[in-house]
């Protein structure tokens, strides 16, 4: 069963310092978004935290002195930083769920290295507010459930689940397995009012400044371009977002 919005792990500190503190975190599960480690450093402690990270799978990066005093908040960094999540991570399969005990198809929101986290925040209140059922992000080049993601959804973080996985092209290809299919926003595609978007679907949304990537775009079944008229060529990633899932809502809600 999902869990409930209620039941999903909310926390409170978003920055972890020190060796102790961050060894502690890794040992109590609490999901690390990215670990910041003194470059060379490589002590009984450190090796801990290390081995600690890798069993999770958590984005390593060795940095310099100077990075981490910039990223610490308390000075007393001990060359271990880790960014913990805002949230607790949702499974792919719970937001699968959560539509079928709605007796909805599924509708979800694929998210190609969104770095953003005002972008990802807007997306996730969008997400929210047109019924959609999860979003799913990748684990790497991509922005997580930060601080600022949760304050920016304005609530919507403890309603839609958000689900990280390590490639977005496999998890797409299960989920086709699962029924859905999968329109992406791109300047090149037909324009989206000419397109069926009901069913079970997944708008995948690209980065800010690539747009979506080849290997994820050819995993769409289909490519929905939003029309515009000004002088400019090109809409901001969550604007984009809500244009096309506004879209998706109306099909649906007509039909």
């Amino acid at each position: 069963m999902p869990k409930k919005a209620e039941e999903r792990m909310r926390y409170e500190e978003f920055t972890i310092e020190g060796r102790n503190a961050v060894i502690e975190a890794f040992r109590s599960n609490k999901t690390i978004d990215k670990l910041f480690i003194l470059d060379k450093c490589q002590d009984g402690p450190i090796k801990t935290i290390l081995r600690e990270a890798k069993k999770q799978d958590t984005i390593i990066q060795f940095v310099t002195k100077e990075r981490l005093d910039q990223l610490s908040k308390t000075g007393h960094h001990q060359g271990a930083i880790a960014m913990a999540a805002a949230y607790e991570y949702a499974e792919v399969s719970e937001i699968l769920e959560a539509a079928k005990e709605k007796g909805e198809p599924p509708f979800l929101f694929i998210l190609d290295e969104i770095e953003d986290p005002h972008n990802l925040g807007a997306i996730i209140r969008t997400a929210n507010l047109v019924g959609a059922h999860g979003v799913i992000i990748p684990k790497r080049r991509a922005v997580g459930l930060t601080a600022t993601v949760a304050k920016t959804s304005a609530g919507a973080i403890n309603y839609t689940p958000v689900a990280k996985v390590t490639n977005i092209k496999k998890t797409m290809e299960e989920l086709k397995k699962e029924g859905l299919w999968f329109v992406c926003a791109d300047m090149g595609g037909e324009v989206m009012y000419e397109l069926d978007l009901k069913g079970p679907i997944g708008i995948v949304i690209g980065n800010e400044g690539q747009g979506v990537s080849r290997l994820v775009k050819e995993t769409c079944d289909f490519t929905a371009s939003i029309p515009m008229k000004g002088e400019i060529d090109s809409l901001n990633a969550s604007v984009a977002a809500g244009v096309l899932a506004y879209e998706v809502f109306r099909q649906r809600r007509n039909g």
